[in-house]
């Protein structure tokens, strides 16, 4: 049965009142008073009673003047009434895309039925809505708008869904009714404007074309918008438009309010805009990449400052957890809510979509962990000049970072330069603190560059230092002996004998430096044992402070750095060699 047969079927149940009981009713020429909506009515008993066998039936059986109270339930408004009340007096009427659907639910409620009276009000709003309003993309989402307060009536009557199959009958011959899809673009810190633009519409203007897309779904109210959304979907609609109407809906109804973070808005304000990010959240596909991770960022932050339900922001968290290697630092900068919040980025939520990367990772390439390890590298740097950044939470996300890339080549500078701004900013830490915020570099993993910086960084350990200078030589002298072994095809042996006889040379010259290097090492490390004996006896706070100094400046003068303890531009002299003649 046609949606057409069903609402004649239920707009004709309607029981008529006979022809001799509207005779009686010509027998009175009285005016009957109705109030609807606050707005007085007085209207002719006999031509209301002719078109509406609800009406005849109230006006039969009470004869008093005023039948307002008879009607709390009619399903319209005063603007709606005064259509009906014309058409029952013989003047025209305007029907339109906004009024159909409120006149086809008052006409149905008042049994204007063909069973009742010829050419009465249902069929001709009928007829307008089935060959006006349904062909129309534009009129068909007005019609749904208008229907927001009667929805029940109107879906009852089977209207709402002769709406929704017109527009996606639509949608389906044509998806850029839905907006053009988005551009899965990778942002940068610095680039606000792709931020901005990529699920904008590239909207191509159809000149002298009739009816061309003004009206949007995004206009809709979610109950509305959700089900016609849900049916796209079954019917095949390419996703990457659905996702645009989906976020373009966002847009509209969420980022908007809840981009400054701190309007005062009302509570039913924002448990509207709750019930609109957990329905789409529940209508987002599950391909992998169809939408940009920034979208996703955004649309996790603003569930948090809805206080969504958990499962809500659980599903956001997975779904970037899933195409994290796309992700940029600032799309992990959440900002952490609620006035019990000590930290000042939701870390705990990247922990969790660290977790689902991992769990759902399951390529034989490790370049995407090397990829997510450095996002997390270039995260922990961000966030630790948060005074408030806890030790735990720091070594937590370092540890997650460096245990799924442990067989990797992977450069450790950038957990190098999270650990220099942690230790920069958090000068309280006691020592055993800092060994630990320590533990988690890497240090034969490191950038020359990177061990000369630390080579005379005073916020590390001295324990550290030692390390990483012992990792410097470590290199130094695998350098020399690759160069000693020479080649597969031993190209250093077809060399010219002088050459040779200078080769030797200067690796002899490397091997002693190598060695005095050693000598220093092993030097310094006894050194920094003494001094910790020396700590652990007791002794005065400036006391130890003093010892320590002198022997920081005496390590820095063994290792050739003569400069002031301030001077951020110290380094280590490397001695010239010079090949003997």
């Amino acid at each position: 049965m046609t949606w057409k047969q069903q609402k004649y079927e239920k707009m004709g149940k309607s029981k008529s009142i006979g022809s001799s009981s509207r005779k009686l009713m010509h027998a009175s020429s009285s005016d009957v008073q109705l109030n609807i909506c606050g707005l007085p009515f007085s209207l002719n008993r006999e031509l209301l009673a002719a078109r509406s066998s609800k009406l005849d039936a109230l006006l039969r059986e009470n004869p008093e003047d005023d039948l307002s109270h008879l009607l709390g339930d009619i399903p319209a408004d005063s603007e709606t009434f005064e259509i009906v009340a014309r058409f029952c007096h013989g003047f025209d009427i305007n029907l339109s895309s906004e009024n159909v659907i409120k006149v086809l639910c008052l006409a149905h409620y008042l049994g204007m039925s063909e069973i009742h009276s010829t050419n009465n009000l249902t069929k001709k709003a009928c007829f307008y809505f089935q060959n006006d309003v349904l062909p129309s993309w534009n009129k068909s989402i007005k019609a749904l708008r208008s229907a927001e307060n009667i929805l029940q009536q109107a879906a009852d009557l089977a209207l709402i869904d002769a709406c929704a199959e017109s527009i996606i009958a639509k949608v389906m011959h044509d998806p850029s009714l839905l907006g053009e899809p988005m551009r899965n673009v990778t942002t940068t810190d610095d680039d606000s404007e792709n931020d901005e633009n990529a699920y904008k519409p590239n909207v191509r203007r159809r000149l002298f074309v009739l009816d061309w897309k003004s009206e949007d779904l995004t206009l809709l109210p979610i109950p509305l918008y959700e089900p016609i959304i849900r049916a796209m979907v079954r019917r095949k609609v390419p996703l990457e438009y659905v996702a645009s109407s989906l976020f373009e809906y966002l847009n509209k109804w969420v980022f908007s309010d809840t981009k400054g973070g701190e309007d005062d808005r009302l509570t039913c304000e924002k448990n509207s805009q709750r019930v609109i990010i957990e329905a789409v959240e529940r209508l987002l596909p599950q391909e992998r990449g169809l939408i940009p991770i920034f979208l996703l960022s955004q649309m996790l932050q603003s569930a948090i400052i809805l206080d969504a339900h958990t499962e809500c922001k659980t599903g956001l968290e997975i779904r970037i957890g899933k195409q994290l290697e796309q992700a940029t630092v600032k799309d992990l900068l959440i900002p952490a809510q609620g006035y019990a919040k000590e930290e000042r980025y939701d870390t705990e939520s990247v922990k969790r979509i660290l977790k689902n990367f991992y769990s759902n990772y399951a390529s034989t390439d490790k370049s995407g962990l090397v990829v997510v390890a450095e996002l997390v590298d270039n995260f922990l740097a961000e966030v630790s000049s948060d005074i408030d950044l806890k030790l735990n939470t720091f070594l937590s996300l370092a540890e997650l970072s460096q245990a799924a890339t442990g067989g990797t080549n992977r450069n450790s500078d950038g957990m190098y330069r999270a650990i220099d701004i942690y230790l920069d900013k958090h000068r309280y830490l006691t020592d055993w603190e800092r060994e630990e915020v320590c533990r988690v570099l890497d240090s034969s993993k490191m950038s020359p560059e990177a061990c000369e910086h630390a080579a005379q960084n005073e916020k590390l350990p001295i324990r550290v230092m030692v390390q990483i200078l012992f990792s410097v030589q470590l290199k130094l002298k695998d350098t020399v002996s690759k160069k000693i072994q020479g080649s597969p095809d031993n190209r250093l042996l077809k060399l010219e004998e002088d050459e040779r006889g200078t080769s030797s040379n200067e690796e002899e010259i490397m091997k002693a430096e190598i060695e005095k290097m050693g000598s220093k090492v092993v030097k310094l490390e006894k050194e920094c044992d003494t001094m910790r004996r020396e700590i652990q006896r007791g002794g005065s706070q400036h006391k130890n402070q003093k010892g320590k100094t002198s022997i920081w400046k005496e390590m820095k003068r063994k290792l050739g750095c003569m400069t002031s303890l301030h001077e951020p531009n110290c380094h280590v002299k490397k001695k010239k060699v010079h090949p003997p003649k």
